[in-house]
């Protein structure tokens, strides 16, 4: 990559966040020495990555823009990082991906230097951190077929209320993210001139709660009509599934997980992950989820049959399945799995292995997927953000912010998802799932893009894919390579034709 960088300070406005505004042809960098934000600046500068064998040059704005009350007031500074190919000249016809984490209190980080953005963090090929900490140029970036803009939600990486006084219910609960999260959009649209751009959302776990809403929110509110979503790794979209029918569903990661660690009877793990699943989602639908439905109702025979099934396929004893009535606690597994070994399994990525304190125990010491993400992504945000995109300032930048509490009431998303989809025909919807998510299981996602469409009628418009990995499936080379050439196909072909109309 080219580090022949042209540093240039952009002024959006003189909206300061207890800090004077900076001010025209000054340095270039964020106020030193200060913990405090301008809520309405951007600094640009110039890079080259070569995508697919294919120089690409671009540029990288980062900066925060404003979120306006309903007076036209600002109460806070959402900061973002906006990629755009600087040797197009017809934006017009130039696909925008604009991209969400969850949590919901994380800021864009994951994706943006682990999955889509022109730079990547250093880690092996199966995602595990390395040292020296930073990043390198990511050859699988999907800068070269769109402009990317990351997202960080209030009190997540920089972005911040603009005071103490301003109310968090202004921003922490589901539909008022997506309520002042669609007014910032498009803000930013009109601002960058992107109107006219086929338009894409891209968001990971409670990231795809929040762009399933923002698909309806977008249309219904700002006029604003959208060519895809992507939902990596989705949660549950509100889509009710409580009872048998959630206790049955995990059943199919666990049996990937025991899969991955070898832990299934020969004749199964002899098979291929994806020859072996089929097996047990259909035994999960059609037995399991009767099974447990009847409850006490079922007889000890039948109890003990489905209880050897479930042990062949989730690699946990006949007794310690009965022991939990047919429905098996995800901490437990995550626990027991590998408990003779002495070690645990992780939960958002069930290929990490942690060590407990003792053997004995319910559930997990601590999350070691989690732990190994934060020890890689932590110090190569921060030396990305200060070293290549000359953003520097003593705000401290929020791998995990204070969002809570947080209103989980009316999450409709999956339901706003459907009603947004079946308003406009050109809008097409993409799900990538990693085989051995424990948070955000496979099967659950399946089951969520079955009931998105009840009818039927919109399937020839939704997708699912399943990668072997977990929750950032993106982490492992080999589906970074494979998810980002299918984040392309999915682009091109949700981009309609010039002059194709949007109609049934």
């Amino acid at each position: 990559m080219s580090n022949k960088r042209l540093l240039s300070l952009v002024l959006l406005g003189g909206i300061a966040l207890g800090v004077k505004a900076q001010k025209e042809g000054g340095s270039g960098k964020m106020p030193p020495g200060s913990l405090e934000l301008n809520i309405d600046s951007a600094i640009t500068t110039h890079h080259e990555v070569t995508i697919k064998g294919q120089k690409v040059p671009y540029t990288a704005t980062a900066g925060t823009m404003p979120v306006w009350d309903k007076d036209g007031k600002p109460i806070a500074g959402v900061f973002f990082t906006y990629y755009e190919r600087s040797d197009v000249t017809d934006r017009a016809n130039r696909p925008l991906v604009i991209s969400f984490n969850g949590g919901p209190g994380t800021p864009s980080v994951w994706m943006e230097i682990g999955y889509t953005g022109p730079r990547r963090l250093n880690i092996d090929d199966e995602g595990n951190p390395v040292q020296p900490y930073g990043v390198q140029d990511n050859p699988n970036s999907i800068l070269d077929v769109a402009d990317i803009v990351y997202v960080d939600p209030v009190n997540t990486g920089y972005s911040r209320p603009v005071s103490k006084d301003v109310p968090g219910t202004e921003f922490f609960g589901v539909n008022e993210d997506i309520r002042y999260l669609a007014g910032w959009i498009s803000t930013f649209v009109t601002r960058k001139n992107r109107w006219a751009s086929p338009k894409f959302l891209i968001g990971e776990s409670y990231g795809t709660t929040r762009v399933s809403g923002l698909a309806l929110e977008l249309q219904d509110a700002q006029w604003m009509y959208l060519n895809g979503v992507v939902l990596v790794s989705p949660t549950e979209l509100g889509i009710e599934r409580s009872g048998p029918v959630s206790d049955a569903l995990r059943l199919p990661y666990m049996a990937a997980t025991a899969w991955y660690h070898k832990a299934l009877p020969a004749d199964l793990q002899q098979k291929d992950l994806t020859a072996f699943l089929p097996e047990v989602e259909d035994f999960t639908i059609k037995e399991l989820i009767p099974a447990l439905s009847m409850g006490g109702n079922l007889d000890e025979a039948g109890k003990r049959a489905i209880a050897e099934k479930m042990s062949r396929y989730s690699g946990l004893s006949v007794d310690a399945i009965l022991a939990h009535n047919l429905s098996i606690p995800f901490d437990f597994y995550w626990k027991e799995l590998l408990r003779d070994k002495g070690f645990t399994v992780g939960r958002l990525d069930s290929r990490y292995r942690g060590i407990d304190r003792e053997k004995a125990g319910e559930g997990p010491d601590y999350n070691a997927e989690l732990t190994s993400w934060l020890h890689s992504f932590t110090p190569a945000m921060q030396i990305y953000l200060r070293n290549d995109l000359g953003y520097k300032t003593d705000l401290k930048y929020n791998m995990f912010g204070n969002v809570w509490p947080w209103d989980n009431k009316n999450d409709h998303t999956g339901e706003n998802l459907r009603q947004a989809i079946a308003e406009n025909p050109s809008l097409h919807l993409l799900i990538q799932s990693g085989y051995f998510d424990g948070a955000c299981d496979y099967f659950n996602a399946k089951y969520s893009l079955w009931q998105i469409d009840p009818s039927g009628r919109l399937k020839d418009r939704l997708h699912w894919e399943g990668y072997r990995s977990g929750h950032m499936l993106y982490l492992r080379k080999s589906d970074l390579v494979e998810a980002t050439e299918n984040l392309r196909k999915f682009i091109a072909e949700s981009t309609p034709k010039p002059g194709e109309p949007s109609k049934y």
